[in-house]
């Protein structure tokens, strides 16, 4: 089984990803160029498109690759009325083979909208990556602006990603990595490790050499993902009382940023 990580050189930075399994059917998460999508899936293999969540530009390749491929469209429960053209409607828990020993595992993830889905990848069910839409960012976490919430987006986070393995690939549905460790170094400043790969970063052309984190990495650069750390709560406006509360003053702040 392959994951390909398409980057869509679009204004909104998207990523698309294919999975490519032993059987040889093909998987596309998040189309949004289905001429993309079309050059490299062979004709007749391209199985269902999922959809992580509702908005356009997660979904705008669906109808071309239905019309060309007739293959399915897969989106989360709460997506009825709001993805055209679902034949499947997806609910936490629900797994889907990918030959052999790999599987994906739907994860319910709320937050950034109410129909939103993210997909764990397993190997022998053991955890190996998770393509995360607009839940989780490297260095960040999707906005709530759209049909969201941010103490919704507060209990996915800290109940489903924390406790994933540290070696789990993230696979987010944008490239933001740059601005987003600029963001933790403004809430951390003392962050080494963003330091670190704000340094690498910089030195790389981020529309051709996007590179993935895991969520070891994660813990160590998004801010998102340390509520707990001193330096974090002594640079809030507020003295906080809890996570949570960390977590939204920090989503504010990314909104104003």
């Amino acid at each position: 089984m392959k994951i390909h990580q398409i980057y869509t050189h679009n204004f909104l930075r998207n990523f698309t990803y294919i999975l490519e399994t032993s059987d040889g059917d093909y998987y596309c998460v998040d189309p949004w160029d289905a001429g993309e999508i079309l050059k490299r899936v062979p004709h007749g293999k391209l199985k269902a498109v999922i959809n992580t969540h509702e908005h356009d530009d997660h979904t705008q390749g669906n109808s071309e690759l239905v019309e060309k491929e007739n293959c399915e469209i897969w989106a989360h429960e709460n997506a009825k009325g709001k993805i055209a053209g679902v034949t499947r409607y997806l609910s936490k828990d629900e797994k889907i083979s990918l030959g052999l020993d790999w599987s994906m595992e739907v994860m319910d993830t709320p937050g950034h909208t109410f129909a939103h889905l993210c997909l764990l990848i397993k190997e022998k069910e053991r955890p190996y990556a998770v393509i995360t839409g607009d839940t989780l960012f490297s260095a960040g976490v999707g906005n709530c602006h759209n049909g969201g919430d941010p103490g919704v987006l507060y209990e996915t986070i800290s109940a489903q990603f924390q406790m994933l393995p540290d070696d789990v690939i993230l696979y987010p549905g944008h490239e933001y990595l740059e601005n987003n460790l600029k963001f933790t170094l403004a809430r951390e400043p003392d962050n080494q490790s963003a330091t670190e790969l704000l340094l690498k970063v910089d030195k790389l052309n981020m529309d051709e050499d996007y590179f993935a984190t895991d969520l070891g990495v994660e813990k160590e650069i998004n801010t998102f993902l340390r509520l707990d750390k001193k330096s974090i709560r002594e640079h809030l406006p507020i003295t906080p009382t809890s996570d949570k509360e960390v977590f939204l003053t920090l989503r504010q702040l990314r909104n104003e940023w």
